[in-house]
């Protein structure tokens, strides 16, 4: 879509058919869920060597784990899903094993006790096989709710790597966002309709907004208008990259909030935000599921920002590092508390006058 499409043009498409109130806000998640016990020893036995758990096997269970975690999504009452990413390891590294010009030299230290084989870049990057359509039918089959499918964006992919092969990142950023557009092209021939792409690197980097601008652009070339395309955003300070990225090719940001207790909303009063916000309401770093009152009072605090129909309502993060009972019972009261706000603000019980902010500049 262009900078000046509308915005809410393709939400109303993932209402459900059923819904009880006049009011929508779309539930979702960010995309990485916790797996099931089970699946991380069967991957240890598929790695072994000595073990006669082969390829037919860990296909089994990786596609035994979605099923479970895409009807785990249902029965919270998400909107859209996602099978919480149980045949990804880590959001870099698993588009690098696929991207033809990457190499791995072994584990990194990122935080804590948790590492990530940080790939490095020998050579121009070339797109071989879909990355992600399989992935995308095994859920949407798998489901009869709408599938969100996320996609680690081209500018993290370039940051998040050493660069052995170009001159820079920003021409290596360029290369892998041609890449991410010809995967969503198969994707949305497969049927996706909703796309989010993963940047969280952006807001930890000052003033490389332009270059994630111009790689959104190569990557929703001719992506039809009906197919709803996010951007997820975390860690950082967002006033370096606020107001710059209303003019972003996007639908819908989302944003962590929770996690920093909501001290850079006012960033995204004034100007006004002009795009869908999709708003962290649970914090996917503490491992305490949220009353559904708090929700409700976090997700009132996006009425401050935009109105109900710009508004979507998702947790900060993915929520892999979180025992899976919390992080059920966290979606599980997000919707709850959604469905209260709506239910509200059709009773007309939420005042959701906002200022008059100035409008971002053309």
């Amino acid at each position: 879509m262009s900078p000046d499409t509308p915005v809410n043009e393709n939400k109303d498409q993932f209402r459900p058919d059923d819904h009880d109130n006049d009011h929508f806000l779309l539930t979702t998640v960010v995309g990485s869920y916790p797996k099931p016990k089970w699946l991380n020893r069967a991957k240890e036995l598929y790695q072994d060597d000595d073990h006669e758990f082969d390829a037919e096997d860990w296909q089994e269970a990786t596609d035994d784990a979605a099923q479970l975690i895409t009807a785990e999504h249902e029965r919270a009452g998400l909107d859209a899903v996602v099978d919480g990413e149980m045949r990804r390891n880590e959001m870099v590294e698993f588009f690098a094993h696929r991207i033809e010009g990457y190499e791995f030299n072994g584990p990194v230290k990122v935080w804590g006790h948790n590492y990530f084989d940080k790939p490095s870049v020998v050579s121009e990057v070339e797109y071989d096989d879909s990355w992600l359509v399989d992935e995308y039918e095994f859920t949407a089959a798998a489901s009869d709710r709408p599938v969100k499918v996320p996609i680690t964006g081209p500018y993290t992919l370039a940051n998040w790597s050493f660069n052995e092969a170009y001159d820079d990142d920003e021409e290596l950023a360029y290369d892998l966002a041609d890449l991410v557009n010809e995967e969503i092209e198969k994707l949305v021939e497969a049927g996706a309709r909703y796309i989010q792409i993963d940047e969280p690197a952006l807001a930890t980097t000052p003033d490389d907004h332009a270059i994630v601008g111009e790689a959104l652009e190569r990557i929703v070339a001719d992506i039809p208008e009906e197919v709803r395309i996010g951007l997820h955003v975390c860690y950082g300070d967002y006033s370096r990259i606020y107001p710059e990225i209303l003019e972003f090719p996007v639908d819908e940001f989302d944003l962590e909030l929770a996690n920093g207790d909501y001290e850079q909303l006012d960033v995204f009063k004034d100007p006004a935000f002009t795009k869908d916000l999709a708003l962290g309401v649970t914090d996917a770093h503490v491992a305490e599921v949220e009353s559904v009152e708090q929700i409700e009072e976090n997700i009132e605090k996006g009425l401050e920002v935009v109105p109900p129909e710009q508004l979507v309502v998702s947790p900060d993060c993915g929520v892999k590092l979180l025992p899976r009972e919390i992080a059920y019972g966290k979606m599980a009261n997000m919707v709850e508390a959604a469905r209260n706000v709506e239910a509200a603000l059709d009773a007309g019980e939420l005042d959701v006058e906002r200022g008059a902010p100035t409008p971002a500049d053309d």
